[in-house]
């Protein structure tokens, strides 16, 4: 199952994250030293790159984000707390990587993990077109080559292409392909493809963008597969009765199909390589069917009440739910964070146990950031 290859390749992750708090114990004078990370994604994983963006309609750096983050500050993430990604790497004992625009390339912070993710992105460029101002995938891979370059310059190519090699590349891609591009009326995908062509220009897409990760030098890669699109609040408005878009799911379902099939060719073609799909849609699909099961009341709808609003987000003017930790869905796209810490959660209880001979044997393998100190 594409769940299972995505744990082996945490798993490993979390045993050399929790080798170096042990070697870091043994010698307290040195810092601990977390796997390396580099997020590329869209809204769900945005930490705040959009902030920096002064024309960008993609933002949400204003209240009701936030609420729940700590000393409740709206940091651009969007949700009313903590994301998946926040909430894996604090299972990984590392902080959460903090946004690429947020850093400059002359500090010793690119030797470690960067998230690039920016609300709106797609595998298209055409995608969040709208937005006028974010990172398309194309633009985020741009902005990794600039780290690299700047790791370079600090530590010697041959160190940085180790470093590089060893990191775990996290993506999250495709839904605002979908969202906010294919399904929209007013956008030109929609009307030139029928899904099956639509898929394929996906794929082709992202075969391109992943063999030039691959060239400068990503090798553990995980890719996030859809959710269950026709699931979200902003999607259920249009069924007429409030339950899913099977149509709408059946693209998602399809779609990771051939994103699965598109990695196992990359392992089987490219030496070193090991991608793997994260199997995101079983785990939402979980909390949309069983909300009771994890501590939710509602599934179906948004705390903030914006399903039917222009642009779906939890704007200032909003009134969310009393009870956050109920519902599944903050706003009419995303997750709550009692939602994002849920399904961090059953994420991490899906891989092996981190001391588990599976475990330890399996070639994925992330490893602690360079020091500079090691700058020939």
């Amino acid at each position: 199952m594409a769940v299972q290859a995505f744990a082996a390749v945490v798993a490993v992750v979390a045993v050399l994250a929790h080798s170096a708090a042990a070697t870091a114990a043994a010698a307290p004078a040195v810092p601990a030293k977390g796997p390396v990370t580099y997020v590329f994604g869209d809204s769900m994983s945005d930490v705040g790159n959009n902030n920096y963006f002064p024309l960008s309609l993609a933002k949400s750096n204003y209240p009701w984000y936030g609420i729940d983050y700590p000393n409740g500050v709206a940091t651009g993430r969007f949700t009313n707390g903590r994301t998946i990604g926040d909430y894996m790497a604090d299972k990984f004992g590392v902080p959460s990587p903090p946004p690429f625009l947020s850093l400059s390339m002359v500090d010793d912070d690119v030797l470690g993990g960067v998230n690039f993710a920016s609300g709106g992105a797609g595998i298209l460029n055409e995608t969040g077109v709208y937005f006028v101002q974010y990172f398309s995938f194309d633009e985020q891979i741009s902005c990794f080559e600039m780290v690299k370059k700047a790791m370079i310059a600090k530590i010697g190519k041959e160190a940085a292409e180790v470093a590089v090699n060893a990191a775990l590349f996290q993506i999250g891609l495709g839904s605002n392909d979908y969202i906010n591009n294919f399904l929209q009326p007013f956008m030109a995908d929609g009307q030139t493809y029928t899904h099956d062509t639509f898929i394929r220009l996906l794929i082709t897409t992202l075969d391109r963008q992943l063999k030039r990760l691959y060239g400068l030098g990503a090798r553990k890669v995980v890719f996030n597969s859809l959710p269950p699109l026709g699931c979200i609040p902003s999607q259920r408005v249009h069924s007429g009765n409030g339950k899913c878009l099977d149509h709408v799911n059946g693209y998602a379902v399809e779609f990771n199909a051939a994103a699965k099939k598109l990695l196992d060719g990359m392992n089987a073609k490219l030496p070193g390589a090991r991608m793997a799909l994260a199997d995101c849609y079983s785990v939402v699909m979980e909390l949309i069917v069983h909300p009771e099961k994890h501590g939710f009341t509602t599934a179906h709808t948004s705390c903030c009440n914006v399903d039917t609003t222009v642009g779906g987000l939890c704007m200032p003017n909003s009134r969310p739910c009393s009870d956050r930790k109920a519902f599944v869905f903050w706003d009419a796209y995303h997750t709550s964070d009692a939602a994002n810490r849920v399904i961090a959660d059953l994420l991490w209880d899906a891989m092996p146990s981190a001391g588990s001979g599976g475990a330890a044997t399996t070639p994925l393998a992330a490893s602690p950031a360079p020091s500079p100190s090691r700058a020939p």
